[in-house]
């Protein structure tokens, strides 16, 4: 029976590198978590003076551009979110 063949290069074996571990700034969770908790509370406000029929000056010119405000913060806080380390 014939022998097998035996492996002639060496298993190449990539050069370890020492990479510097990054660290998210100390700003990010603050404001991650505030965009959330504003867009959440003013969609929350919209909601409940919505269905009270109270007369709130800023929400009530802004109409259903309520909506948008709320949504674009806590996209806002997400997108922070993917930046966090």
């Amino acid at each position: 029976m014939a022998k097998s063949k035996t492996r002639k290069k060496a298993v190449y074996t990539p050069p370890v590198r020492a990479e510097k571990v990054a660290v998210s700034p100390r700003w990010l969770v603050p404001v991650m978590l505030a965009c959330w908790l504003l867009g959440l509370g003013w969609i929350a406000t919209y909601y409940v003076t919505a269905s009270t029929g109270a007369d709130v000056p800023l929400m009530t010119d802004l109409g259903n551009w309520n909506l948008g405000i709320g949504f674009t913060a806590i996209i806002i806080g997400v997108v922070l979110s993917t930046k966090w380390r």
